[in-house]
């Protein structure tokens, strides 16, 4: 497992950090560590979980995700 902690753009509120916290609940395999306004902190097994994936989880709550 790596710990890594990603910058997201655009959270202003907690909801968007609700928002944020469901989208990466919904990938198996990732441990949430934190959410915050503006920034998440993950663990996940590289081998098995694509960056990307990420990055669309955080796309589809209506945010960008920035590595």
């Amino acid at each position: 497992m790596v710990e890594k902690e990603f910058t997201i753009e655009g959270m202003n509120c907690q909801h968007c950090v609700m928002a944020v916290r469901k989208e990466l609940a919904k990938i198996e395999g990732v441990d949430i560590r934190d959410v915050r306004i503006g920034s998440a902190s993950l663990a996940y097994d590289e081998k098995k979980i694509d960056v990307e994936r990420i990055k669309a989880a955080v796309t589809a709550a209506g945010y960008k995700a920035r590595f």
